[in-house]
């Protein structure tokens, strides 16, 4: 991450400066290096509101984190999925919390939650932190784990389907079908990218970490003496649970819009209906949740500012627009037209940024939301996941400093979602 966040300014502040110098310069716009400035300033300011705007989110579902933990529900889930996660994470013991926090994760990004898939996002990653012998340096878990959260399945993306219903769709939901193929798609070539790159960033011998103090003697404090295995759910019960997920994939096709607007409020009332049954004080757990995911909101607030100010003097310094004017004629012959192209390159940057590519795109009327730019751009918005947010959020929350290949990897799997979002795209629509 030093490497790219110094390309990253370095490019900005070159383009800005050439721009500059060799002009011309807009009467009506602030001059290129003026413009960078004041960019760094509100990108700096934007990235602590949306760490503040985090909070309530964080200290909401950590909270109801809390007391399914309390309640045995992540070992549940663990147990039932265990065939599956048992493979793809061979080195985390099977009934360990991390498991069933990083189900709760993959599931929320699957009904397309949000912000609200951060916070068991967050708790899987303190959870696979404990494994970690060297705190402040990636393992291959996590790696992995970062790759499919950049890519995950997602079965309803909630927010673009609002967004494509506001600007006049007459089928606001039909980016489902897209959405999946190119999440399904892109999630296999994050898992294959994740266990290929891993050879090329081996964990060195001498490699003791380059976490903070503070993290090492939190990973001291959280040490705690391996519970004891339990025997995972007949292999029926893990079938049925399986095929079970796999239903929700034409539920979500069909019901989709209908359905959106329960996910959240049952969810909650799920959770707290469960710890009570298993005789859980849900108000005293929740409110000890809550306090975590205060402080994990402010611990994340530098990581978001660096990035987030790197992002902005990107955008802010004309780099985008020079990438999107070379490449547009030759993405535009594979299916990747130029007004597209920005929403690309964007999607891994930032997502507000990228959701307001897409608001403008499909609220063209040159273009429209229901075009085949309008459902690609769509498509894109709801099929890859911002990786340099990810990887600043769910990094900083447990101090890891040295990422390894998880950049590589959640780049190769939003290349991935770009090249699957045209062929389904393609496919459906021409």
């Amino acid at each position: 991450m030093n490497l790219i966040f110094l390309a990253i300014v370095l490019i900005a502040v070159f383009f800005a400066g050439w721009r500059q110098v060799a002009g011309p310069l807009s009467p009506t716009a602030p001059p290129p290096m003026e413009a960078l400035s004041a960019a760094m300033v509100d990108s700096a300011g934007g990235a602590v509101e949306l760490a503040i705007g985090l909070v309530g989110v964080m200290a909401l579902f950590l909270g109801l984190m809390k007391v399914a933990e309390e309640g045995g529900m992540l070992k549940i889930l663990s147990r039932l999925i265990r065939p599956l996660m048992v493979r793809l994470f061979p080195e985390v013991p099977p009934d360990h919390p991390a498991m069933g926090a990083m189900i709760l994760n993959m599931a929320a990004n699957a009904l397309g939650l949000g912000n609200a898939a951060t916070p068991f996002g967050i708790r899987a990653m303190q959870e696979l932190n404990r494994l970690n012998d060297r705190p402040g340096t990636a393992t291959d878990a996590m790696v992995l784990f970062l790759a499919i959260n950049t890519s995950s399945v997602t079965l309803l993306p909630t927010g673009v389907i609002a967004l494509r219903a506001a600007a006049g769709s007459s089928g606001p939901a039909a980016v489902l079908p897209t959405t999946l193929f190119a999440t399904f798609g892109s999630t296999l070539v994050a898992i294959a990218a994740a266990k290929l790159y891993r050879r090329l960033a081996p964990i060195r011998r001498d490699d003791t970490g380059e976490g903070t103090p503070e993290a090492s003697a939190e990973n001291a404090l959280s040490d705690e003496p391996p519970a004891e295995t339990e025997a995972g759910y007949p292999l029926w019960a893990s079938i049925t649970t399986l095929a079970g997920l796999a239903a929700l994939i034409p539920l979500a096709i069909w019901f989709g819009p209908d359905l959106s607007p329960w996910i959240l409020p049952l969810l909650m009332a799920g959770f707290l209906v469960f710890g009570k049954l298993r005789k859980v004080r849900i108000y005293e757990s929740f409110v000890e949740g809550a306090k975590d995911g205060f402080q994990v909101a402010l611990r994340i607030i530098p990581y978001l500012v660096a990035i987030l100010v790197a992002v902005g003097m990107l955008r802010a310094s004309g780099a985008l627009d020079v990438m999107v004017s070379v490449l547009g004629p030759v993405t535009g012959k594979v299916g990747l037209p130029a007004e597209a192209l920005p929403m690309a390159l964007m999607r891994p940057l930032s997502g507000s940024g990228a959701y307001g590519v897409l608001a403008s795109i499909i609220q063209d009327p040159a273009v429209g939301p229901d075009s085949y730019t309008g459902v690609l751009v769509s498509t894109l918005q709801g099929s890859t996941e911002t990786t340099f947010y990810v990887l600043a959020v769910y990094f900083g929350a447990v101090q890891v400093r040295r990422v390894r290949h998880a950049l590589a990897a959640g780049l190769t799997a939003d290349l991935a979602g770009v090249a699957f979002a045209v062929l389904a795209c393609s496919f459906l629509l021409r």
